[in-house]
């Protein structure tokens, strides 16, 4: 593969000038196209050391608007980053809709030097890549252009390069000896990333590989590269938006797990404050080991309007210290978060390790209002079941412990709390016209939320379907699976 980028390739003065003079406007005017689009551009660039990254990262800023990249560098770890799955960092840096991101390292270089130096086996190489496929896969469908450069030097050009640079007192500073210490496993990392280019360069992120011994080819390699792959993913003129045919709303099977719920169950009102205090107590001791552990958790409540949701939410924070969560209600996303990906909003959010976060509504909105609704397209919805899956094992991976919960009422149950809201001063807050829309569309929320269980619903992450009609079930209930799960964890 890298025998394409040893064949010493080189351009002189007076063509690399002529180039130049056409590449930069013609950038300008492909990253102004870019700002009045819907898409965004990621610009990886990764390779060997000492052939020219940090010059190239340079060169983008200098010839483009600098105003609309933002650069991120990758290289150690910081705390906040140690303390969250590793895709974490790497979310928080995907540039908005109508910027270019640059990123100096990326996903793909902990996966590398691992293997290199036997931190990892080759299984573990292949489950990291297979991440990187659908991670990028995910981004090129969320509208996202990606554009990855690899800048390759032999093993002679790169020992060459670095004893130029440590003879001149002025460059000294550049090589370090971390530099020597990849230098001697050279040919381990070829081979490794020979490896991880093949199984990643696809036909929505393909790889290009930059001879990088020439710095006057290097430069034009990687600018002609990028406006070509601008041009060729941009529209070349503002379309509208296709009309799309109104997607028929789903409907429920006549049995089904919301269906065979005993909504009848309930716990007599002389046991229920003994009950919560007992739980209560065992999971504020929980809560405090959790910080000790050095792990986190992550509690998703959903379920129809009026469930009680907020009313379990509240019995869980009692007994807490305020400290050590947040509670976090999700509405329509904002303009900076429709600007992102879908997920990009729950990722940047995630608790840090010794806290909780609890979710009341979440990243679920997608297969079940936007669905429903009709907020997004039916390829949109149907990927985010596969997508949900993989954030939620990244998130257990990381030492995260997720727990579902999914509050189901009767709607007669549901239309009786609607009447005692509105007709109650302090609860009327808790009505609005959207809520009665919602519930006109009953059937298909029970639809939509059924294919979510059957689709989401793992070992690691289950949901917890929850009898909610009595309310004091339903918090006990509650209360109990995460004092049960909490438990489980740490053994």
């Amino acid at each position: 593969m890298f025998e394409s980028a040893e064949v010493g390739a080189a351009v002189d003065k007076e063509t690399y000038a002529r180039e130049v003079a056409k590449i930069r406007p013609a950038l300008l005017a492909a990253q102004k196209q870019l700002a009045a689009s819907n898409q965004s551009c990621i610009v990886l660039v990764g390779g060997v050391e000492g052939a020219g990254k940090s010059e190239t990262v340079n060169l983008l800023l200098e010839w483009m608007d600098a105003r609309g990249i933002q650069v991120h560098t990758f290289f150690d770890e910081m705390e906040e980053e140690r303390e969250r799955p590793p895709y974490w960092r790497f979310w928080r840096a995907l540039p908005p809709k109508g910027r270019m991101g640059v990123l100096f390292g990326s996903w793909y270089t902990n996966p590398i030097i691992n293997r290199v130096f036997g931190r990892i086996g080759k299984s573990a190489l292949e489950v990291s890549l297979d991440r990187v496929n659908e991670f990028e896969r995910m981004l090129a469908q969320e509208g996202i252009i990606l554009c990855k450069f690899w800048h390759h030097l032999s093993k002679h050009a790169q020992k060459k390069r670095f004893q130029t640079l440590e003879k001149e007192p002025l460059t000294r500073w550049r090589i370090s000896k971390q530099d020597w210490k990849f230098f001697k496993r050279y040919d381990e990392f070829r081979e490794v990333s020979e490896h991880a280019l093949r199984r990643t360069g696809s036909g929505v992120a393909p790889w290009h590989i930059i001879e990088a011994e020439d710095a006057r080819h290097r430069e034009l390699a990687v600018t002609r590269t990028l406006l070509e792959r601008l041009r060729a993913s941009l529209p070349g003129k503002k379309l509208l938006a296709p009309v799309r045919p109104k997607a028929p709303l789903p409907v429920p099977a006549k049995v089904n797990l919301l269906s065979q719920l005993d909504l009848s169950q309930t716990v007599p009102d002389d046991e229920y404050e003994s009950k919560l205090l007992k739980l209560q107590g065992k999971l504020n001791r929980q809560i405090c080991e959790l910080r000790e552990e050095g792990r986190s958790a992550i509690l998703v409540f959903e379920g129809a309007d009026a469930a009680g949701k907020g009313g379990a939410i509240r019995r869980l924070t009692a007994a807490m210290d305020a400290r050590l969560y947040q509670v976090k209600s999700v509405a329509a996303p904002t303009d900076e978060e429709r600007a992102h990906p879908y997920l990009w909003r729950f990722w940047r959010a995630l608790p840090r390790k010794g806290h909780v976060t609890i979710y009341d509504r979440s990243w679920y909105g997608r297969v079940l209002v936007e669905r429903v609704e009709g907020f997004c397209a039916p390829e949109d919805w149907q990927r985010a079941y596969s997508e949900i899956n993989d954030f939620e094992e990244q998130l257990t991976e990381s030492g995260t412990i997720v727990i579902k919960f999914w509050l189901a009422i009767s709607a007669d149950e549901q239309l009786r709390r609607f009447k005692d809201r509105e007709v109650t001063p302090y609860k009327q807050y808790k009505i609005t016209e959207e809520d009665w829309r919602n519930r006109a569309k009953w059937n298909a929320y029970e639809a939509a939320a059924c294919d979510t269980f059957e689709k989401t619903s793992t070992e690691e992450a289950p949901w917890t379907l929850v009898e909610a009609n009595d309310k004091r079930w339903a918090r006990v209930k509650v209360l109990r699976t995460v004092v049960k799960a909490l438990g489980r964890k740490r053994r």
